[in-house]
């Protein structure tokens, strides 16, 4: 049992090698791949298992910061309004949606802010940027948490000053990115003017949703004799969403130990089909210090997943004939980018024949 206990939490943490869990995390829930301050330590590596931390502004930050092109941002709202504000309907999870905010009133000094209510995933796990004109970069918008007993609540802020009127408006272009679980983003905006005036725009609304992800062929309690047959299973990915999803990936993870001896990936087999080059063999890499391994599973397609697309990665997996009798904990897991939007855990026993 003690050895079960510890190949879980390690192949939790191989998980999160592929994808970092943000709070609890259930097969099927997405998760943000970059490694940060909040993943789990990997036993083995100097530390036990531990929960992840509280997103702070230092480990928000994403990779797609940086220098960028203008967005085509107009504007929102009437002339009556001294603020709108405008959000794109679907934020897809790992993909950024357009936002913005319009002023019509001058603001000096002021300081706009952006009150969330999440619905079905914590609002801690929410990303916003805004565009700044003067150095043409997406820079991450202050946030905090209204307090732990309200996870679904978050305030997002930054500082403006414009000399903005109802004939002469002006946008603050910003963008949202979900990265936890589906479910829906609802989004007020205020602005305090420098003058004692607060201004307020009407609350928008977005659905948080993703890729229909399923895996077939992996039976519960599956097992796999050493020198024996391979199993073959496939991971299909439907784009359910309407929007195409950019550098789709998949990975494959594992971890198994008995006896003292970890399974290595020379003791595991992983094959994928490739259209137009049948099956091939893929790389299992050790992962660090920690004894499993993962593999980064070749993309079905070089264009990104279009609505109503289907990718699918067939695999087959054989077991060594000197593998170690153990049980492995094995898993999948899909994303775009840096950002992991489905995993799932396939377990399998290893048997002597």
């Amino acid at each position: 049992m003690r050895a079960r206990k510890a190949a879980v939490g390690s192949a939790a943490a191989m998980a999160a090698g592929l994808a970092l869990v943000i709070g609890a995390a259930t097969p099927g829930q997405a998760v943000p791949a970059a490694a940060t301050a909040g993943a789990r330590s990997a036993p083995g590596c100097g530390g036990a298992t531990t929960a992840p931390a509280p997103m702070t502004a230092a480990t928000r930050t994403s990779a797609a910061t940086g220098t960028e092109a203008a967005p085509a941002t107009g504007t929102t709202g009437s002339a009556a309004q001294k603020l709108s504000y405008g959000l794109a309907p679907e934020a897809p999870i790992g993909l950024w949606s357009s936002s913005n905010v319009t002023l019509r009133t001058p603001v000096s000094k002021g300081t706009v802010r952006l009150d969330v209510t999440t619905h079905g995933f914590i609002a801690a796990s929410l990303l916003m940027q805004r565009y700044v004109e003067s150095s043409h970069r997406w820079v991450d918008v202050d946030a905090r948490q209204v307090g732990t007993e309200r996870p679904d609540k978050g305030t997002f802020s930054f500082p403006v000053s414009m000399a903005a009127s109802p004939g002469r408006p002006a946008t603050v272009a910003l963008r949202v990115q979900a990265i936890d679980r589906p479910g829906r983003l609802t989004v007020a905006a205020s602005v305090n003017d420098g003058h004692g005036h607060t201004y307020r725009a009407p609350a928008r609304n977005a659905v948080v949703d993703r890729p229909t992800t399923t895996v077939t062929g992996w039976p519960r309690g599956a097992t796999l004799v050493r020198g024996g047959a391979e199993k073959e299973f496939a991971l299909t990915v439907k784009n359910t969403t309407k929007r195409a999803y950019p550098a789709l990936n998949a990975g494959y993870f594992a971890y198994g130990q008995s006896g003292g001896r970890a399974v290595a990936p020379k003791d595991l087999v992983l094959r994928q089909y490739v259209p137009g080059h049948g099956w091939q063999r893929v790389a299992l890499v050790p992962s660090g210090c920690d004894p499993g391994m993962s593999a980064k599973l070749t993309p079905t397609a070089r264009t990104p997943l279009a609505p109503g697309a289907t990718a699918v990665y067939r695999m087959r997996l054989a077991v060594a004939g000197d593998a170690p009798l153990a049980d492995v904990e094995a898993g999948v897991s899909v994303g775009t980018g840096d950002t992991s939007f489905f995993y799932r855990t396939l377990p399998f026993q290893i048997r002597a024949g």
